[in-house]
């Protein structure tokens, strides 16, 4: 979302933001359905995680409070989400740091690439203090108008490709290989050797196909839920990107609950973020073996530090202004 669609939107807000406090007594008492959305089907980890919290939020409420998920962009993609939310149409949303970094630039500290050595160094971090730091900013911030409850996983992205196992910057040299439409990850596959080419995500699987690409990169259960393992016989665990992923809450929405209310969802959320984090190695495993099972050759024993300092360019062009937090995300051990 570009950053004057924020700012339009929060500026239209603050007249129902200031009628909508004087009806929060008597929110405390009104049974709510709170409506929850994410992209993607029912059953996937974010989805899993946000349905489980919302039994928790109701056995703790007496049923006063629930959550209703829309699932599979029943109600958009993530802009989409995000304006209900910020109109308060709609309470929970499943986004991506991309979303919310126009207005808080400091969450795009974690599109950098290789700014974490591996997942388990991410979750150490979004645990941490500079997790909290960071849902703490992006809930300060009124143009957002979201409140940042807690962050989850999406995994690791690899390269894989039609043509040829990659273990090292030569393998690579020359492929091309879809990227997220952002200059960054273009820029990023560009100084690995490949060629990064920026198409929509629906499009991957027939560009590899026809060879408008020979390759793209992604997490293992999205390599299997979008059938990309019939099109494509390589994939190199390079972890390139990690990039952990957002889950908000409408900030009028907010508003209109009792403190205590927002207290147990703030903990509700927090519970979510560990639970998430299992479902999604579950759904990891799972993809993994699905991808050997259809005779995926996975390419695990790579050198990543030549990789990591081919993308010097990459921190020179995008990165000057995030030494001081990624000085502190490299501390985290």
């Amino acid at each position: 979302m570009k950053r004057r669609d924020f700012i339009k939107l929060s500026a239209g807000l603050g007249a129902t933001m200031a009628t909508a406090t004087p009806l929060s007594s008597a929110f405390a008492q009104t049974k709510m359905v709170l409506k929850a959305s994410d992209v993607h089907p029912l059953g996937y980890p974010t989805v899993e995680a946000v349905v489980r919290m919302g039994k928790k939020l109701e056995a703790a409420t007496n049923g006063r409070l629930t959550i209703q998920m829309f699932p599979s962009m029943q109600l958009g993609g993530e802009k989409e989400m995000i304006e209900q939310a910020q109109l308060g149409a709609l309470q929970f949303a499943r986004i991506s740091v991309g979303a919310v970094g126009p207005v808080v630039d400091d969450v795009n500290v974690f599109n950098m690439p290789f700014v974490f050595r591996n997942s388990k160094h991410m979750e150490k971090v979004i645990d941490g203090e500079i997790g909290d730091e960071l849902l703490a900013k992006i809930s300060a911030n009124e143009k957002t108008g979201l409140i940042a409850l807690c962050w989850m996983n999406a995994g690791s992205r690899n390269v894989y490709n039609n043509k040829r196992p990659i273990r090292n910057m030569a393998d690579l040299k020359g492929l091309k290989v879809r990227m997220m439409g952002n200059p960054l990850f273009v820029d990023t596959m560009n100084a690995l050797g490949g060629n990064g080419v920026a198409l929509g995500f629906d499009q991957v699987f027939s560009s590899m196909q026809t060879g408008v690409v020979d390759g793209a990169e992604n997490n293992p259960p999205s390599f299997i839920a979008q059938n990309h393992y019939q099109v494509a016989k390589y994939f190199t665990m390079t972890e390139h990107l990690i990039i952990p992923e957002l889950l908000v809450f409408s900030r009028i929405s907010w508003q209109k609950l009792s403190p205590e209310d927002q207290a147990l969802i703030k903990k509700l959320a927090k519970e979510a973020q560990q639970e998430q984090r299992v479902l999604w190695y579950e759904a990891e495993n799972a993809a993994i073996e699905k991808m050997k099972a259809a005779g995926t050759e996975i390419i695990t024993d790579i050198d990543k530090k030549p990789f990591q300092d081919a993308v010097k360019p990459v921190w020179d062009k995008y990165g000057a202004k995030y030494a001081a937090m990624v000085k502190r995300i490299e501390a985290v051990q």
